[in-house]
């Protein structure tokens, strides 16, 4: 499989507030990325390419389930090829869900 995973400003600043407040999430983001590099269609489809998929942050101590989400778009340009966007990330802890609405809004913009 070769898929090219990339980020939208949005996430950026998202991980980026995380970042900060939690010391393993980038090695933490790190390991998402080489897992979605092999296994791109991961998590629960949302919607036809949005997924979202549960994180763990180490330096929280919780696990997956009190970790981050990931919300991915997927487009496939060929049998095993294509292009993962990391549209939003956030604690689980600060929001418990995000609106489809918006998440579509920014994957109709990519």
């Amino acid at each position: 499989m070769s898929f090219e995973i990339s980020t939208t400003s949005e996430f950026e600043s998202q991980a980026k507030a995380l970042q900060k407040r939690y010391r393993s999430f980038k090695s933490d983001l790190k390991d998402l990325v080489l897992s979605l590099k092999e296994n791109p269609f991961q998590g629960v489809e949302l919607s036809p390419g949005i997924r979202k998929i549960r994180m763990a942050i180490t330096s929280k101590g919780r696990g997956k389930s009190g970790g981050a989400r990931v919300i991915t778009y997927t487009i496939v340009t060929a049998e095993m090829e294509g292009r993962v966007y990391l549209m939003n990330v956030y604690d689980k802890s600060d929001f418990s869900a995000v609106e489809l609405s918006v998440i579509k809004k920014i994957a109709k913009d990519l």
